[in-house]
This record gives C-alpha cells, structure tokens and sequence, in this order.
C-alpha cells in the first residue's frame, strides 16, 4: 500500500473521523488512489495514522453512503470512478510567491536551436529520424539474463553497491581488451571512465577544461548538442568548414583550447576524415597546446571498405581524448557510453561526476559487462550491421528514384544520409509537408553556426524505419519535395 499522506490535527475541534473523510475525498479528486485498486483497509490506515479503526470505518461510511466508494464482495473498497469529478479539490494558491524566471539561471546558449525529439515517433509509418533505433534488433533475451545473472554472486555486489566514484572493473577491462582494441587504441583501465553516455562525457570535460576565457572550435555543421554543452561553459566558440573529406584543418590551432570532431562520420554529413587531415590536425593541436576530443559515436558501422583506425590510435602523445557510447547499437535509452584520455585528466573527471551523479548504475554495468564477456555483444552487433547496410542501399537506391534532383554517391556508413536540396528548397516546410503524410525528417539547418544557416539541407535516418516502408516513404517525401519546389 502507497503511503496516503493523510495529516491529522489532533488540536482541531474537527472531529478525526470528518479529517480523514475529508483527506480521502482529496485524494480521490487528484488521483492519488487508482481507481483499478482497492483503498486502504481500516487496519492498514488506523495504524498508519494511530487511531482506532473504529475513526476510520465511519469515515467509510460516509464515503459509501454518498457514492464515493463503493463496497465489492471479498474484494475491498473501491473508488467510485463516476464520483470523482464531485469531490471538493481545495484550491491551490494561483500566484507563486517566487518568480521564477528571474530567478532560473540564463545560459550563453539560449538562442540557439535544440534538436527536438518526438516522444511519439513510433507510431508515424515512415520515422526517418537520426538517433533512434531498431528496436527489434535490441538483443532482449540475452539483456534480460545478463540483468538477471548481476543479480546474483559473484556479480551482485559491483550491481548493487554504492561504488561512490568507481566504474565496474568487469566492464572497463573488457572495454580495453575488446572494444577499443578494434579501433587500435592501447588504453589501461585507469584511462577509461564510464559515463552516462557519451555527452556527459562532453560534460564533464567543459566543466573540467573549459571557462569564459576558452575558445572552443568544432565542425561547422556539426553537433548541436556539443555546442549547447560547450556554450553553456562560457568559452567562445569557433565553426569550421567540413568537405567531403570532414574537417578542412585550418593553418593553425593557435588560441584554441579545445577542438571537437566526429571524424569516423561526420555529424551530420557521415564524411569521414582522411588519414592526412587526421594527422595534420593531430600535428597541429601539439603544437598549440589544443586539447583534441574525437567523438567516435557511430564508427562500427560501415558498410563497405575498411574501418578508418580512429584517430587516438594515431595519436603519439596520449592526450587526444576518445569518447565512444553503445547507443547507436544497443538503446539510447540505457544511457551509456565511455572516455578515454590521461589518467590525471580522467581522475579529476571521476571526481567531477561523482558529485553530479557519484556513478553510472551499476547493474547496468555489469549487465553490459556480462553481455559484451558472453560474445552476445559481438554476434547482436554483427547482425545490425548487416540489416543496416541493407537499409543504407536501399534508402540510397530510394532517394536517387523518387527525389527530384540529382543525388551524389553517399558516404558507406553511418545510420542517415545528409541531404542537399536545390537553393529554394526550405527544410522546414518540408518537415511539416512530409509530416501530414506520416513521414519524419530531420531539418538541417540547426547544425550550422552562424545567424543565417542555410535552409536547403535535412537528414533521413533509416535505423528505426522497417526496410520494407523505406521505399515508399522516400516516395512520399519526394512528392512533398515537388510540391515545395515546383
């Protein structure tokens, strides 16, 4: 039984029995007891508030005398749904005595965009939205008895103990020998923190690393979510140009603090950074003194070629910090990822979060830890890679079919691909043309810096739409497209 909240005034001249009639009623008029389930026994309530039961059934009884509740045969008492709209609400108070939007802190990144998302996006016929997943991919029956094996020795403890600032040693170790071997970088456990997903990892190192006084460069378009973070540090930020290639190097780093980039697929182009801008980008921050943060969010899959090593391999100073997340693959909704980068850099950052969150769940942890040790991990990802690349070739096949306009060879990765419209093409009015036809698109022009980004890019992610709908939802959209652009 929830607890009910009642409060009895023993000084009032309110007879007891009227004070929890009364509370009663309350609850029931705001919802604080379900309808589907019986009320509190008389035995359960006397002793949760210290009176006799006898206080507590003539409360009753005046509730079911006048409809309130009802009696049901070996059942209880139950509310009577009809009744509830009767029952006496007191009224709060309308004016607060606190104004609050004087009070709320205002961020440096308040006029920038947020990347919205639908809540709903599920139940549209064609979501072609970035950042979501194919959830019939998710590996449910082997991450149902990994959370049930955690529960259990020798796993129960690291699941369910207070770790204050520690990560689960299970799952950074498997991190070092599995995952991050793949991509060529050597790392020791005390260079690897877990996070609760890659952008707290963004977090934590601009609340560590960055001031009013920073300069923070980044890929222009590029991460919006990376550039809230980083804005809302103070620092002053700078965008640069990306081509095919990724991120065009400028001639110096001098004056940067800090530079982030997406070079295994750019967000949100999916361009991938050639091995000579890697090292030339890597030459330069050296010589500046520019902390170097790769995001490397989405490098398993590609479809087609050799994976890129990532750039921290490439890295002979230790400093470039690694940022990687088992969102794309396994659910944005576990929420975690991990960094990797100096050990002295990642104590200061566990101490950092201990006191913002002390640390990831541990049972998911250790879960994950089970399920990457048992090679689930690896098989799961292996199939998804696959049924992505069949979504990618057919999502690429459906967009030079039914879009009016010639389409270029798309990147052979990632889970979207970045669109390009003639000049007059207004992504808004796509995305709310394609919208009444069940079709879902990401704008593009949030991802530009600047005041006057341009109108004519949008993103249509395939991980989450069915294979078969691919094909005539890149229809309808090309029909929404027409219509716009004539």
């Amino acid at each position: 039984m929830p607890r009910t909240l009642i409060e009895i005034d023993r000084t009032s001249t309110e007879p007891l029995y009227r004070q929890v009639r009364r509370a009663i009623e309350h609850g029931i008029a705001i919802g604080t007891f379900d309808p589907a389930h019986r009320l509190p026994s008389s035995r359960e309530l006397a002793a949760e508030l210290s009176v006799s039961r006898n206080t507590i059934n003539l409360a009753y009884q005046e509730l079911v005398a006048e409809g309130f509740v009802e009696s049901r045969e070996r059942s209880g008492l139950f509310i009577n749904a009809e009744m509830r709209p009767h029952c006496a609400v007191q009224e709060r108070g309308t004016s607060p005595a606190i104004d609050w939007s004087a009070r709320v802190r205002r961020y440096p990144d308040a006029g920038v965009p947020h990347i919205e998302k639908r809540p709903d996006w599920h139940t549209y016929p064609y979501p072609f939205l970035a950042g979501q997943v194919d959830v019939t991919a998710f590996p449910a029956r082997s991450w149902t008895r990994c959370l049930r094996d955690a529960l259990y020795r020798p796993h129960v403890f690291p699941s369910l103990q207070d770790s204050v600032g520690s990560d689960d040693p299970m799952l950074v170790d498997l991190i070092c020998r599995q995952l991050l071997t793949a991509r060529g970088i050597e790392a020791d456990p005390s260079e690897v923190l877990i996070t609760v997903g890659s952008q707290q990892g963004l977090d934590l190192l601009g609340r560590a690393l960055l001031g009013p006084d920073s300069v923070v460069a980044m890929e222009n378009p590029g991460y919006l979510d990376a550039r809230h973070i980083f804005l809302r540090t103070g620092a002053g930020l700078r965008g640069v140009d990306v081509d095919q290639s990724g991120l065009r190097p400028p001639d110096t780093l001098d004056g940067v603090d800090l530079l982030y980039l997406t070079p295994s697929h750019h967000h949100p182009t999916n361009a991938t950074l050639s091995i000579g801008r890697r090292r030339r980008l890597l030459s330069l921050a050296a010589s500046a003194g520019t902390v170097l943060v790769e995001d490397d969010y989405d490098s398993e899959f590609r479809y087609h070629g050799s994976p890129t090593p990532a750039l921290k391999a490439l890295d002979g100073t230790g400093d470039a910090i690694y940022l990687g997340t088992f969102s794309k693959f396994l659910s944005p909704g576990l929420r975690l990822g991990y960094l990797v980068g100096p050990r002295e850099l990642v104590r200061e950052l566990r101490e950092i979060r201990r006191y913002v969150l002390r640390h990831p769940p541990g049972h998911l942890q250790r879960a994950l830890a089970l399920l990457i040790d048992s090679g689930e991990y690896h098989r799961s990802l292996r199939r998804y890679r696959t049924k992505l690349m069949r979504k990618w070739e057919a999502t690429c096949a459906a967009v030079t079919e039914h879009l009016p306009w010639t389409q270029t060879a798309y990147p052979p990765g990632g889970v979207s691909l970045w669109m390009t419209g003639p000049s007059e093409l207004d992504c808004r009015a796509l995305m709310e043309r394609a919208e009444r036809d069940g079709v879902l698109i990401e704008p593009g022009d949030i991802f530009f810096v600047g005041d006057d980004p341009p109108k004519n890019h949008f993103r249509i992610g395939f991980a989450a739409v069915p294979l078969r709908d691919i094909d005539p939802g890149i229809r309808l959209l090309g029909e929404a497209c027409r219509d716009l652009i004539g």
